[in-house]
């Protein structure tokens, strides 16, 4: 089966971490992949080693028609058999390249909540225009219905996004190392971007890490993350409240990094908090890389967690919770092990790319 993979840009992210994956592994699903994007980005290189064909285009314009033209012209070269976007921008460029060609299917993934008026009216446009929409969790599902105003009724499926094993595995290369950390440090960290959006939370990390410091006088937190335009006020209140509290000589703010599986090796525990989400690849990768996890109390990561069962769980933005959460777990080892070897194996079989793969690869086969 023939595919083609539009992504607005190849920064690292959730999508694009999870469409890296699926153009990994697409093949041995018996799928055909071409990747188009119409800004580059930093995943660049690694999408072209990834098996599947790569195309760079240019998007000058917010809709650019020629852009549309010229997917259009690949997609009638390479017989591709369906379109799947992965945002608004992505799905409004794949459906005016498949006008009038019938036989061509359309797919729009939702991966996170809808940030402002004008996506939210190109999604309403486009989902029943689409042969199948995506919704990464239920609760993804539900919040396009109650908050967005989305018709999620028909031709909606959901897909669980998942991690590849492999990716996660770490180098060779010691980031404890890199940073100076005694071997015996508890190592804390959270690797998410700051954005202008409401989405993560790395504000409630930082409030409750004085009184762990406090306890572990050589605990360690990093945040590995670059800072989306817009975004610098939420670095800076993360930034003064360490200073405030004595503490920035023990928390790193790492930006973007191409090293997430020697990070997520060398922790102790993973915190994700955050406010809203899809389902982050974020989550699948640390339970995957056999990392003991905190998350917040929002739908999506008890969805991705078992309901809790195979992480932590905090009141979101409850600092005093998380300290707890976080002291219980660093002064038990034997619980660390336990819950980081229980989600690893709910993570195989829930949420690794092969679960992701044989769900996508079905949805395909049933509209062709």
């Amino acid at each position: 089966m023939k595919v083609l993979h539009l992504l607005d840009s190849v920064n690292r992210g959730g999508a694009e971490a999870q469409a890296l994956d699926v153009c990994r592994n697409a093949e041995r699903f018996g799928l055909e992949m071409t990747l188009v994007t119409a800004k580059g980005g930093t995943l660049e290189s690694d999408f072209r080693d990834s098996g599947a064909e790569y195309v760079r285009l240019d998007r000058k314009l917010p809709v650019d028609i020629y852009f549309a033209s010229q997917v259009r012209k690949i997609i009638k070269e390479r017989g591709i058999e369906i379109v799947h976007g992965y945002q608004a921008v992505d799905g409004l460029h794949l459906y005016l390249a498949t006008r009038g060609l019938k036989s061509v299917k359309r797919v729009l993934s939702f991966q996170g909540f809808i940030a402002d008026r004008r996506n939210r009216l190109v999604s309403k446009f486009l989902i029943p225009r689409m042969d199948a929409n995506i919704a990464v969790s239920r609760s993804m599902q539900n919040w396009l219905r109650d908050v967005d105003g989305l018709n999620t009724d028909r031709n909606f499926s959901i897909i669980y996004n998942g991690a590849d094993p492999e990716r996660v595995k770490p180098t060779e290369n010691s980031f404890r190392h890199e940073m100076s950390f005694p071997t015996d440090a508890p190592l804390i960290g959270m690797i998410g971007n700051f954005y202008r959006d409401p989405r993560k939370d790395q504000l409630t990390v930082c409030r409750a890490l004085p009184p762990v410091f406090a306890e572990f006088k050589n605990a360690q937190c990093v945040f590995a993350g670059r800072i989306e335009e817009g975004a610098e006020d939420k670095m800076a209140d993360c930034l003064n409240v360490c200073i405030e509290n004595g503490i920035a000589d023990r928390v790193h703010f790492l930006g973007g990094r191409s090293d997430v599986p020697d990070i997520l090796a060398a922790l102790d525990v993973f915190v994700f908090s955050s406010l809203h989400e899809g389902l982050p690849v974020a989550v699948s990768e640390a339970m995957l890389a056999d990392v003991p996890m905190i998350v917040s109390d929002i739908g999506p990561l008890l969805e991705a967690t078992g309901d809790g069962e195979f992480a932590e769980v905090f009141p979101v933005g409850d600092n005093a919770a998380l300290t707890e959460k976080l002291l219980m777990l660093l002064r038990d080892s034997l619980a660390r092990d336990d819950l980081s070897r229980r989600a690893k194996q709910f993570a195989l079989e829930n949420f690794s790319i092969d679960a992701h793969m044989r769900e996508l690869a079905k949805l395909y086969a049933s509209l062709v």
